[in-house]
């Protein structure tokens, strides 16, 4: 059983609206005030922004930096305001006290204090690479996926801030797969920094559009995808993870959703590199410029520890070896274990699993335990975990039951969602899962478990049915090692 943690979502929410960002806090209920679509607003909030030395500075600067209507100076905060409009001034004034209530931090361990920094980049970035992605748009609606795309990451942005010695021990863990990370967020402050992000942007009355790509990041609508795009693409560019194939497949991918060439797409992003480093010398913000970085480049990439989902050029000739390996295996050991290490190691090394694991059945088969996990590296993961087969059916028993495999791409799929009690949500988080029975004969003894977490990568219908193949043959080897023994 996992000890509780120390603190919950609501110790840090309240902390970070009302004790340490007091200022982004008022400027948000004061904006909140004036409605987005109503003309008559724009001198009330004018005026409400004259009341505010930094502020009016901050408008007349980024004003002067991205109006193109005329060639005069804007001199006054109406001016901006009327050029601009108000959803685009209501995001420069967050955006600024955002900047500058951050920033303001400069006391904290250099180390989370250079995480911060990074973050409060990529997500300003974020927020620019959206706009830049719906030039079909009205201006307000990119305003909004500007707001949306850079606030998306704003719980792990606040963190750092007010994460104290939790901050310090979280911050020697941020070279961690996605999903370890998130997991040891939890153990340590009682949540992951997405749904810290949710709650903020529900304190702080922000966006609807923001909180729909936070709960339903999966939603193919084109809005909450360039939300992803553009927080994808901003923190790969500042932290290249994976490979250079899927790199450039998120740029294809990127194009595609934009009508553009791989290539114009290319220069439109480095047009917005130069744009994001003009913005932030308006909003006083220059310490974030060196982590504006250029695209990386194929080199970027290699030496990555996790190489998610990459690409695997002999895929079929790995798993036509895996079926040599346990017919062979067949020959040489009577160790049940042995079999199902070997097309772990296998499995997660082919596909690219994030983790695949075995669970036994336990407990007078009221039970399953998990025995050996393998991460993508076909490294032994020492992770416990246990469900629960007696009080009601779940997708574990599902597949032992009827003996044939399931493949879950969403959780929240109506085919499973009466399937996955809580504590499966939380083992399959945002991915994809495979569930593959393992039998002796016609009596189940576990299952096999595949696992991605990126809740962006879903595990293929091909790849699917290799590993249900792969385990049937396995079950096979284990039946007739069972007649062997006897």
């Amino acid at each position: 059983m996992k000890d509780a943690p120390h603190t919950s979502i609501e110790h840090w929410v309240d902390i970070i609206a009302k004790s340490e960002l007091p200022a982004i806090t008022s400027t948000a209920k004061m904006l909140d005030k004036f409605n987005n679509d109503d003309k008559s607003s724009l001198p009330k909030l004018s005026q409400a922004i004259l009341h505010d030395q930094s502020l009016s500075s901050c408008l007349l600067k980024v004003a002067n930096n991205v109006q193109h209507f005329s060639v005069n100076k804007v001199n006054t905060v109406s001016r901006a305001s009327v050029i601009l409009g108000i959803r685009a001034v209501k995001n420069i004034c967050l955006t600024s006290k955002l900047v500058e209530g951050l920033l303001a931090n400069k006391e904290l361990n250099p180390a989370v204090y250079h995480q911060l920094t990074q973050s409060m980049a990529s997500s300003f970035y974020s927020g620019l690479l959206a706009k830049m992605m719906a030039p079909q748009y009205a201006e307000d609606t990119q305003e909004e996926l500007y707001l949306a795309a850079m606030l998306y990451r704003i719980g792990e942005t606040a963190f750092w801030i007010v994460g104290g010695e939790s901050a310090e021990k979280l911050i020697a863990y941020d070279d961690m797969t996605t999903e370890s990370f998130r997991q040891k967020c939890i153990s340590e402050i009682g949540c992951d920094f997405s749904q810290l992000s949710t709650e903020l942007v529900k304190t702080w009355s922000l966006s609807d559009l923001l909180l729909k790509a936070l709960d339903k990041p999966k939603s193919r609508t084109i809005e909450v995808q360039i939300i992803y795009f553009a927080d994808k693409l901003s923190n790969t560019i500042a932290n290249p993870s994976g490979s250079a194939e899927e790199f450039q497949q998120l740029l294809a991918d990127i194009a595609k959703l934009t009508g553009l060439s791989v290539r114009q797409l290319v220069l439109k992003i480095e047009h917005m590199r130069e744009k994001a480093n003009d913005l932030l010398t308006s909003y006083g913000a220059t310490a974030l410029i060196k982590h504006i970085k250029p695209l990386p480049k194929d080199i970027d990439f290699k030496g990555n520890k996790y190489q998610v989902l990459r690409p695997n050029p002999d895929k079929e000739i790995n798993i036509l070896s895996t079926y040599i390996a346990l017919n062979k295996l067949i020959k040489s050991s009577t160790d049940l274990t042995e079999f199902i290490r070997l097309t772990l190691q296998a499995m997660s090394k082919i596909f690219a699993f994030e983790h695949c694991s075995f669970f036994l059945v336990v407990d007078d088969k009221k039970a399953i335990k998990s025995r050996f996990t393998y991460d993508i590296t076909s490294q032994l993961v020492n992770k416990k975990v246990r469900f629960t087969l007696g009080r009601s059916n779940n997708v574990f028993s599902y597949a032992m039951d009827n003996g044939q495999a399931i493949l879950i791409k969403d959780r929240q799929e109506a085919k499973w969602y009466q399937y996955i009690t809580g504590e499966i949500a939380e083992f399959i988080v945002k991915g994809s899962m495979i569930i593959c029975p393992i039998k002796v004969g016609q009596t189940p003894i576990g299952v096999i478990t595949a696992q991605v977490f990126q809740h962006d990568k879903e595990i293929s219908l091909t790849d699917f049915e290799h590993c249900s193949a792969l385990v049937d043959h396995l079950n096979m080897c284990l039946t007739m090692l069972s007649h062997k023994t006897k």
